[in-house]
C-alpha cells in the first residue's frame, strides 16, 4: 500500500517507521524549513529512530499527496484546519486520511474528524482516527502495544486494520468514534493533571485521578452522542500508563514542569485540549471538574495546590 505520512515530528516519524516495517511503501513528509524534516533529510534519523533507506523523504506535498492511497496527518492539532486549507487544495477524491493526532481544536470545539470533513466529501475521502497507548522509544526497541482505529466508514476501518497490525502493534477496529476522539484527547488533560501532581509530591493520589478522570471523560462521550464505555478502552483509559507515568509523556512532563517553574518546549497538546473540552462540555452541560482544575491553573494562574486540593474536597456523594 502506498502511504504518505504528513508530518515527522516524534509520532509521525515513528508511523512512517513502522509503516516502512511492515511493507508498506512510505513517504514522509514535512515543511521544508522544519529542524524535524531537516535533520530526516540530512541524517536520516531523529532523537527517536533510524529511517531505513526504503523510506522517501520530502517536503514535496504535492507529491506526497498524488502519490498515496492512504494519506496520514500526524501534526499539531490546533494547526489541522490551516494545514487542511492548503492540502485540500489537491484531488483527494479516492484517498483515505487517517489522524494520528490527539485533541480537540480550541477554538470551536469540534471533534478533528469534523474539522477534515468541511473539506472533503466523505463518500470518496474517508476519514478514520488511530488512537491508543504507546511511545516511540518503546516501539523501537520491539515492546508492543495495542490500539484502535476508528471510522464512520466500517469497510474502511476495518481494511486499516488488516493492513496495519503486526506482532507490534495490535489494532482493534473501533466502534465508536466520537468516543474514540473525545477519549483520545481528553487523556493528554489528564496527563497534565499528573505531572501537576508529580511535581507536588502527590503521585500516590494518580490512582484516585485515573478512575475519576475516567469517569468523568465518560459523562462527556455520553453526551456527545458516543458510547460511555469508550472512555475505558484503549483511547482513554489504555492510555493512561503512557500519559499519567511514562517519563517519556510530554502531557505529563508539562504539567510537572509548570509546577516547578521551569520551561518546557516541547509540545503538550493537553493545554488547548482543557480549553477545548470546556467549550464543548459548556454545549453538552456536562460538568468536568478535573479539566476545569487544570484550565484554571494553566489559563486563569490559579494557584495549583489549592485548585488541586479543592477537588479532593468537593461535596460528598455516591461514587457512580
Amino acid at each position: 500500500m502506498k502511504i504518505s505520512v504528513l508530518g515527522c515530528g516524534r509520532w509521525g516519524s515513528c508511523i512512517a517507521w513502522y509503516l516502512d516495517r511492515i511493507g508498506h511503501q512510505v513517504v514522509s513528509c514535512g515543511l521544508a524549513d522544519t529542524p524535524e524534516l531537516i535533520q530526516l533529510m540530512n541524517a536520516r534519523r531523529n532523537d527517536y529512530l533510524l529511517y531505513p533507506d526504503s523510506i522517501e523523504v520530502t517536503s514535496d506535498h504535492a507529491y506526497a499527496i498524488n502519490r498515496a492511497e492512504v494519506i496520514i496527518i500526524s501534526i499539531s492539532a490546533q494547526h489541522l484546519r490551516s494545514y487542511m486549507s492548503t492540502i485540500a487544495a489537491h484531488n483527494l477524491a479516492g484517498k483515505t486520511i487517517v489522524l494520528c493526532m490527539k485533541g480537540i481544536e480550541e477554538s470551536t470545539g469540534m471533534r478533528l474528524s469534523r474539522v477534515v470533513a468541511e473539506f472533503v466529501d466523505e463518500s470518496q475521502t474517508p476519514i478514520a482516527v488511530w488512537v491508543g497507548p504507546g511511545h516511540p522509544q518503546d516501539y523501537v526497541r520491539g515492546i508492543p502495544n495495542c490500539m484502535v482505529i476508528d471510522s464512520d466508514n466500517d469497510a474502511v476501518k476495518a481494511e486499516l486494520v488488516r493492513r496495519f497490525s503486526s506482532e507490534l502493534i495490535r489494532f482493534y477496529i473501533g466502534t465508536d468514534l466520537v468516543g474514540s476522539e473525545i477519549g483520545a484527547a481528553a487523556k493528554n488533560v489528564i496527563g497534565i493533571a499528573a505531572g501537576m501532581l508529580d511535581g507536588q509530591g502527590y503521585t500516590s493520589i494518580k490512582g484516585a485521578l485515573m478512575s475519576r478522570g475516567t469517569r468523568e471523560i465518560a459523562r462527556l462521550i455520553k453526551a456527545a452522542g458516543g458510547n460511555e464505555l469508550s472512555a475505558y478502552g484503549l483511547c482513554h483509559l489504555g492510555d493512561y500508563e503512557a500519559t499519567l507515568f511514562s517519563p517519556w509523556s510530554h502531557n505529563r512532563q508539562y504539567g510537572e514542569s509548570y509546577i516547578r517553574g521551569e520551561q518546557f518546549e516541547k509540545l503538550a497538546e493537553g493545554v488547548y485540549t482543557s480549553k477545548a473540552l470546556l467549550k464543548m462540555a459548556q454545549s453538552l452541560g456536562v460538568e468536568l471538574p478535573i479539566t476545569r482544575a487544570v484550565y484554571n491553573i494553566l489559563f486563569l494562574h490559579h494557584d495549583p495546590h489549592k485548585e488541586l486540593n479543592a477537588l479532593f474536597t468537593r461535596s460528598i456523594k455516591e461514587e457512580f
